[in-house]
């Protein structure tokens, strides 16, 4: 197999991947606006993170958000946490679970950062329906 097939193929495996998380919708988005500036990161985040890391095994995919989201929040990232929110509710996490983390978070992180991944995490459960 050829570099440019092995890439072809993680690629293909990652974006099916990103497809079942993030959903059809925001890969049809993140594809309108992808151009040579953003190609490189989005071809490495398909590879690497969502064809290499989301299927490994001892994880299961609802285990693998509710991490993402944990770390998300401590490094207050929204942008990311937003996208990843809808992943874990595509996932299978509830509306508890979501709070429950970012409740836990407090201990960890602080009240700043947690607060702020509760409005986000309310802003992503009315947008989903799920508030």
């Amino acid at each position: 197999m050829s570099e440019e097939q092995a890439h072809k193929t993680l690629s293909d495996a990652g974006r099916k991947v990103l497809s079942e998380v993030l959903g059809e919708s925001y890969l049809a988005r993140r594809d309108a606006t992808n151009n040579d500036f953003w190609g490189p990161v989005r071809a490495f985040s398909e590879e690497f993170a969502y064809a290499s890391l989301w299927t490994r095994d001892g994880l299961d995919r609802k285990q693998r958000s509710m991490i993402t989201i944990a770390m998300l929040c401590a490094l207050n990232r929204p942008h990311e946490l937003k996208i990843h929110l809808v992943g874990a509710l595509n996932n299978g996490c509830t509306k508890v679970e979501l709070r429950e983390i970012f409740t836990h978070a407090i201990a960890y992180c602080g009240f700043p950062a947690a607060i702020d991944a509760l409005r986000v995490a309310e802003e992503v459960l009315k947008e989903q329906g799920k508030f």
